[in-house]
Formats: structure tokens, C-alpha cells, sequence
């Protein structure tokens, strides 16, 4: 591929944390937008320099300048979008979680596969420089036996909750709730670095009627226990500790940003850093469109075979747990 030529569906703040770097990479550019409200979509278009407008779903992905779709709406939305996509010939980027239910994500990939076309999920971890020093310094601290980790960031959206509102982000209607968003962070790294757990129970703080605010996830694998623990309603020190019969390996703010990565064993203390921008969407953009326009095919669905274990992680544990969406069927304990 030449060139990445991008149509956004969403224009929340994560797509311009996105697009913000578009602006910056060479080879990918947005062409066209598409919003519900004609108003937000002129003034996001305006700001990154699209010329094109849709308020028509149609209509937008029968563009034939638009070669990929960059899809960044509440989480329940996004198999469909993505299935209307790839059924248009798009290629798809999709923001995480990028579904709710594993049958639902083997079916999108197989296809994209199908069909020769690029399907991405927008999680910077496996994207990130730092990403690739945390595995390979991994062996170095002998058999695991612990994983300790932890992404909590007090929303202002709870404060709406407080208030009797009902943010799209707490609505189990819209696929919501922190362990499909912050604590996803913590499970993709998990299953980046040691596959998808022979076991996961989540045990979630949730809020009367709605979907969990916060929570603990336990993920056992053969010979060590992994617990990671997300909240939207506090606040503290994010980091992802790797503890294992020679040392530890600690991550500087966590498994949304391996801003710096810690080795400490009985014979060394080190730090690695390869990541001198702070911005972690940064790297995302620019090493996403590298691989794409180098045709990596194998690079892209390698991460794919990662989120489909991320995706059916997730869903066997939120369903233990009582935390059902749409679609879900009867409770399964």
C-alpha cells in the first residue's frame, strides 16, 4: 500500500489523540469523517484538514478514496461497524475492546483474511518500543510466579454517575465498564507475554444496575497467578510488576504506556527506555503505518491471534462475574 487514507467514525477524545499523530507520520492521512452530528464532524475535519463530511453511513464507506476506516465509538457498536467495513473492502482500524464477544471477533478476522484486508485493534502496547524490551528481558528473572498490575484512573464520568446521570462509559448497554476498558490494558499485557490463561475470575465493584466501576481480575497459568486490578472510580500509582525466582521486572506507569522498564535481579539493577516520546499513540501511529505499508499482513494478524485470546478472556470472566450486554444471553453461573 502507498498510502493509508483514513475515514474516522467517532470523534471522541481518543480519535484526536490519534489523529493529532496522523498529522505528524508520513504515508497515512484523513481524507473524510463521519458523524451522526454534522457540526462535530465539520469542526473535527476542519481541524485535521479533511475535506469530506458524512452524516450518511452509506455513503461514507462507498468513498473510494477512503482506503481505511478508523472506527473509535462505544464498544458495543463496533461489530457491526466493523463488519459494514470490511464488507465495503476497508480496511479497519478499531479502537479496543474490538468486541465484546469472542464468536464475534473470530468472525471478523476470518473476514478480513478472506478478503486480503489489513483489520487492526488501536492498542498501543504490542506497538510500543518498550513492548519489545519487557519480553525480551523477561527470561532473565527465571520462572515467574507472580504478576502484579494495576491502571487506575479516576473518571469525570463517575462524577456523572454520582449524579444520577448514565455515561455511555458505565452503560452495560453500550458493552461498558472498567474491566473492558482500563483493566484491558492490563489483560492484553498479560496475554502479550505468557498467552491466554488457563483460567479468569473477575471480582468487580459495580455500580447498582449498571456496569462495573472497578475490579480485580485473577488469571491463573501453569505454575504462577496474575492479578490485575482497574478503577474508574479512584486513583493511584499505575505500574505492571513481573516477579519471578531471579528478580523482578518492574513497569514505570503500567500496561498502557511501559514508559520505562526496571530489571532487578541479584546480580543487576537496570533501566530501559527506548520510548523518548511520552506520547504512546505516537508510536502507535507511526509503527502501525510502517507495517502497513511495508504489506505486512503476517506482523498484523500475528496481534489479532492476541486479541482474540484478550476477547475471549474477558468475556468468560465479565459473564462469571454477572456482567452481561446485549446479545449475551442468560447469566452463565
Amino acid at each position: 500500500m502507498e498510502e493509508i487514507k483514513l475515514g474516522t467514525i467517532g470523534s471522541g477524545v481518543i480519535v484526536h489523540s490519534i489523529l493529532d499523530n496522523v498529522k505528524i507520520t508520513d504515508g497515512i492521512r484523513l481524507v473524510a469523517v463521519y458523524s451522526r452530528s454534522e457540526e462535530k464532524g465539520k469542526a473535527l475535519a476542519s481541524e485535521y484538514g479533511a475535506d469530506k463530511v458524512y452524516t450518511e453511513m452509506d455513503a461514507f464507506l462507498a468513498d473510494k478514496e477512503i482506503n481505511f476506516v478508523y472506527i473509535a465509538t462505544p464498544n458495543l457498536l463496533h461489530y457491526e461497524q466493523i463488519k459494514k467495513a470490511l464488507l465495503a473492502g476497508k480496511n479497519v482500524i478499531c479502537e479496543k475492546p474490538f468486541c465484546t464477544r469472542a464468536e464475534q471477533a473470530h468472525e471478523l478476522v476470518d473476514m478480513a483474511k478472506e478478503r486480503h484486508l489489513f483489520l487492526i485493534e488501536a492498542v498501543p502496547t504490542a506497538f510500543l518500543p518498550n513492548f519489545g524490551i519487557l519480553k525480551r528481558e523477561l527470561s532473565g528473572i527465571g520462572k515467574v510466579k507472580l504478576v502484579l498490575g494495576n491502571y487506575s484512573q479516576y473518571s469525570s464520568r463517575y462524577d456523572q454517575l454520582l449524579n444520577g446521570e448514565i455515561p455511555n462509559v458505565f452503560n452495560p448497554e453500550y458493552g461498558a465498564g472498567c474491566l473492558m476498558d482500563l483493566n484491558f490494558y492490563n489483560v492484553y499485557l498479560n496475554v502479550a507475554l505468557f498467552g491466554k490463561p488457563d483460567d479468569a475470575v473477575y471480582y468487580p465493584n459495580i455500580y447498582p444496575g449498571l456496569a462495573d466501576t472497578s475490579g480485580i481480575l485473577v488469571m491463573r497459568y501453569d505454575g504462577f497467578v496474575s492479578q490485575s486490578a482497574g478503577a474508574k472510580d479512584t486513583w493511584g500509582v499505575n505500574s505492571f510488576q513481573i516477579e519471578g525466582e531471579k528478580g523482578y521486572i518492574y513497569v514505570k506507569d503500567g500496561s498502557n504506556g511501559i514508559a520505562e522498564v526496571r530489571v532487578v535481579t541479584k546480580t543487576g539493577d537496570k533501566v530501559f527506555n527506548d520510548q523518548p516520546n511520552p506520547d504512546r499513540w505516537f508510536y502507535e501511529v507511526q509503527n502501525l503505518t510502517k507495517l502497513v505499508l511495508a504489506d505486512d499482513y503476517d506482523a498484523i494478524y500475528e496481534r489479532l491471534d492476541v486479541m482474540l485470546d484478550v476477547i475471549a478472556t474477558l468475556e468468560s470472566s465479565r459473564k462469571k462475574a454477572g456482567i452481561l450486554f446485549p446479545g449475551d444471553g442468560k447469566k452463565t453461573i
